[in-house]
Parts: structure tokens; sequence; C-alpha cells
């Protein structure tokens, strides 16, 4: 339903589809961020809490980073909107591409 457009030809059914749509926009944009702030937290409590090896703090924030890493692009960059496929296809090639780069590099270096 996000990517759907009101185009009824009467002002006041766009304006309320509009208004509607931001709402939902905002909405989706605040609990986004408070989940970030969490997520923040989160990482900042497993570094301070000394219990928890390094094998494990690491990863976890990594994946925390990923995550949030979607959110910016998805709700705070708006590329679930439609018309920005061909954004999301090159910038998925490029990740594509810098991770087989990246795993070459680690492959000739450690074997």
């Amino acid at each position: 339903m996000a990517n759907q457009q009101s185009e009824s030809g009467n002002s006041r059914v766009d304006l309320e589809y509009r208004r509607k749509k931001n709402a939902e926009d905002m909405k989706n944009q605040v609990v986004t961020f408070a989940l970030m702030i969490v997520f923040t937290i989160i990482a900042f409590l497993a570094v301070i809490y000394g219990d928890f090896s390094g094998y494990f703090v690491v990863p976890f924030i990594l994946l925390l980073a990923l995550v949030q890493v979607a959110f910016q692009l998805y709700y705070f960059m708006h590329m679930s909107h439609k018309g920005h496929e061909a954004v999301t296809l090159f910038m998925y090639s490029g990740i594509f591409a810098a991770f087989i780069t990246v795993l070459a590099i680690l492959t000739v270096v450690w074997w």
C-alpha cells in the first residue's frame, strides 16, 4: 500500500491521500529511528559488559550495523518508494562487487 498513488482527479481526495501517506511515512520513520537508537544502546552495552568475548561482540555489532544500514536505506532514503528501482539495482550491484572483491582479497591473503 505504501507504493500506491491516488490520481482520482479530485484534489480533495488526492490531498487526503497525500496526508495519510505522509503520516504513515512519518510514523515509520519515527519507529525506525527509535529502533536504531535501541540498537545503538544494545551495541554499547555489549561492549561495556565485559563478560562477552570479542568473538561474539564484533559480529554482533556488525549485524546491528547492517540492520541499521538497511533501515537508513529503506526508510530515511525512501528506497522503498516507487521510482527508485534503478538506484537500488546499482547500489546492490556495487555492494555485490565490493563483497566479491573483499572475498577475493581475503582468499589470496589467507591461502
